[in-house]
C-alpha cells in the first residue's frame, strides 16, 4: 500500500505562534523573513527589518519522519518552508510544496482557502492535514469529497504539535494499514 500523505501546515502546529511559553516546551526563536509575511508589511518599517519571529522544536523532524507517511508542504511558506522551516527541525530541503493558486482566498461555500485545493493535490489518496485552521465544516466536506480517508486534525496554535497529535496520526495510519487486505 502507498503510505498516506501528511499535509502540513507552519505556523500553528510547528510555529505555535500564540503560545507565550513555548520556549519553555524546547522551542527555539528565529527570526524570518518569509515572501508572504513580507508581503503585508511596509518596506523598510521597523516591523519588516525585524522579521517574523518563529517558534520551531529542534525535535519535531525526526519525529515527523518516523512517521508512516508521505511528507508535504500546506503552508503559506510553500517552498520557503524547505529552505526556512526543515533545516532548523531536521527535515529534509525537498519536501513536495503545495503551490496554492491565491491565498487566503474567501470560499463560496465558507471552507478553509486551502481545502478545495488539497483535495485536488491529494488525488483520491488517503491523507492527513494537520492546521490550525481547520473547522467541522471543513472535515464535512472532506467527508463528502474525498473517495479515500482523511484525517484532519486541527493543533491549536497556543500549543503546536504535541505528543498526543503523533499518537494520533500513528494510530490513524496504522488503522489504514489493517484495513488493507
Amino acid at each position: 500500500m502507498t503510505r498516506p500523505l501528511l499535509l502540513l501546515d507552519v505556523d500553528g502546529p510547528l510555529n505555535p505562534f500564540r503560545s507565550p511559553l513555548a520556549g519553555l516546551r524546547g522551542y527555539t526563536r528565529h527570526r524570518m523573513w518569509p515572501t508572504v509575511w513580507l508581503s503585508y508589511r511596509v518596506p523598510d518599517s521597523r516591523r519588516a527589518r525585524r522579521g517574523l519571529r518563529v517558534r520551531l522544536h529542534p525535535a519535531h523532524g525526526a519525529r515527523l519522519l518516523a512517521l508512516p507517511y508521505e511528507l508535504a508542504w500546506a503552508t503559506t511558506w510553500m517552498h520557503e518552508a524547505n529552505t526556512m522551516i526543515a533545516p532548523h527541525i531536521g527535515l529534509p530541503a525537498d519536501l513536495p510544496v503545495i503551490e496554492w493558486p491565491e491565498l487566503f482566498a474567501r470560499d463560496p461555500d465558507g471552507l478553509s482557502w486551502k481545502t478545495r485545493h488539497l483535495i485536488d493535490w491529494a488525488a483520491g489518496r488517503p491523507f492527513a492535514w494537520v492546521d490550525d485552521m481547520i473547522t467541522p465544516h471543513d472535515r464535512a466536506w472532506v467527508a463528502a469529497h474525498h473517495p479515500a480517508p482523511a484525517l484532519l486534525l486541527h493543533v491549536h496554535p497556543r500549543r503546536g504539535l504535541r505528543a498526543r497529535d503523533f499518537t494520533t496520526l500513528n494510530r490513524w495510519a496504522a488503522g489504514l494499514s489493517a484495513e488493507e487486505p
